[in-house]
């Protein structure tokens, strides 16, 4: 049986999101969680406001120092929800940008997964190999072997189990990642290969790590999906799952590009 997150939808998923995702470096103000990975993705290179800043401009001015002495942009990660609305309208004051906006997808309450069609041969891996890291890393990737380093110790700092399809030649198709977080799981990573795409691998993918996470104990499972990936919502939608909520990057004026999903 499955069972939905209390609370506010989107307010309630951001520990959860904070734990699967972990950043290599972060430092706690007490309000906000300043998060930092060398630049290896938004999620890990950006400020949590876990709680209303007493003084907004003098927690900007620490957020933006820290995130200056790395070299990195100021992003913040934030829900939409009644608790950020201050600290929205205090940003745009400041000019920051809006971007990637992503819904926050969970299967609701009672609800089970559709299973999907037989496509290929299934490894599910406690660690990524170099073979799913590498499949991964050609889709979502953003630099060279350094960064991918990085984005192996992202996927690393929290349980996880890493599913990986096979076609018929025994060749690696599609793979995908469940963070195991509080009694959740929380999907991310899935990536097919270009030669692969629309030929079920996808969805063998997440019926797969479903299926591991129910065999665990899991009762929650949720994922994130931007809003511009109407293929990816559908796939997911048909697997039963629903939007629970939104989150956007808010963006200071970038210094470098970052990399990664």
């Amino acid at each position: 049986m499955v069972h939905s997150l209390p609370g506010p939808p989107a307010r309630a998923y951001e520990a959860l999101m904070d734990a699967a995702w972990p950043a290599v470096e972060r430092h706690d103000t007490g309000e906000w969680v300043l998060r930092a990975a060398d630049g290896v993705t938004q999620r890990a290179n950006s400020v949590w406001p876990r709680d209303t800043a007493a003084e907004p401009p003098d927690a900007l001015r620490g957020a933006v120092q820290w995130y200056r002495q790395r070299r990195l942009p100021l992003i913040f990660q934030m829900t939409d929800t009644p608790a950020n609305s201050g600290l929205n309208a205090f940003l745009d004051e400041q000019g920051f940008t809006r971007q990637s906006e992503t819904l926050i997808m969970a299967l609701p309450a009672g609800a089970e997964p559709v299973p999907a069609a037989a496509a290929g041969k299934v490894d599910i891996l406690d660690q990524p190999d170099e073979e799913w890291l590498d499949l991964w890393w050609s889709v979502d990737g953003r630099g060279g072997h350094a960064e991918q380093e990085t984005a192996r110790s992202i996927l690393t700092g929290c349980r996880a189990l890493y599913a990986l399809v096979r076609d018929d030649d025994g060749g690696p198709a599609a793979v995908g990642r469940l963070a195991q977080v509080d009694g959740t799981g929380g999907i991310y990573c899935m990536a097919t290969s270009p030669a692969h795409r629309r030929r079920g691998f996808a969805s063998l993918v997440l019926q797969a790590l479903l299926s591991e996470g129910t065999t665990l104990g899991l009762d929650r499972f949720w994922l994130l999906v931007t809003a511009a990936n109407h293929a990816a919502q559908q796939l997911y939608g048909q697997a039963g799952f629903k939007e629970s909520g939104r989150y956007l990057y808010r963006q200071q004026r970038p210094r470098r590009p970052l990399t990664g999903c």
